[in-house]
């Protein structure tokens, strides 16, 4: 009897596994979901949730439905398939029904460092102060425009157009609006795995590095 292998066909299959754990984060993240809130949401463990995020775990096709509607994303969204703009650039704002706060991503989330813009609206007063959330990762932020509220573990700070900060995101964080009358615009990179931006300069007298 002869036996024959035929070798399996990936077609990036795996990748695309892969790459659905960091962007079910994102999403509950940009949504700010925690892992507790989401698993009495949808009836799915925080083990099950935590395991699926880091990788561990590959979500059946019932679980991604249930978390696809529980962050109100589609299913081409989480698997990276979805129609990208004439300019290649994957477009897909979101906002947050709670605080109107709306989310343009600027990548894809397939691995390392996640990139997007925020939008807080426009506020007369500022709300009490923001609610914090904790998880693995490390952020930088630089706010655009307006006067943006940062709580830091047990510090506040307020940020304005130019400002930067950055911090480990295991410390408890939130944002809010300040309350100058006028909207807010912020960048945030987000690295997973502790991720961080790498400064580089030129040395003096060099054109290139």
């Amino acid at each position: 009897m002869v036996t024959v292998t035929v070798a399996a066909k990936d077609d990036g299959i795996a990748d695309t596994l892969a790459a659905i754990g960091p962007r079910l984060r994102t999403a509950r993240e940009q949504r700010g979901a925690t892992l507790t809130g989401v698993s009495q949401a949808t009836g799915i463990s925080m083990s099950t949730l935590s395991r699926i995020e880091t990788g561990r775990r590959k979500p059946n096709l019932e679980v991604l439905l249930q978390l696809a509607k529980a962050y109100d994303i589609s299913l081409d969204e989480l698997a990276g398939t979805a129609p990208v703009a004439p300019t290649g650039r994957h477009i897909s704002t979101r906002r947050r029904p709670d605080d109107g706060k709306a989310v343009l991503p600027l990548t894809r989330y397939v691995g390392g460092l996640h990139a997007h813009k925020h939008v807080l609206p426009a506020v007369d007063v500022p709300p009490a102060r923001p609610r914090q959330v904790s998880h693995d990762g490390y952020e930088w932020l630089c706010v655009l425009y307006g006067r943006l509220w940062l709580a830091l573990g047990e510090q506040d700070l307020v940020l304005s157009a130019g400002d930067v900060a950055e911090f480990d995101t295991r410390t408890a964080h939130g944002v809010a609006n300040a309350g100058s009358g006028e909207p807010v615009e912020y960048l945030i990179m987000f690295g997973p795995q502790g991720e961080r931006l790498r400064a580089r300069t030129l040395a003096p007298g060099r054109g290139t590095l």
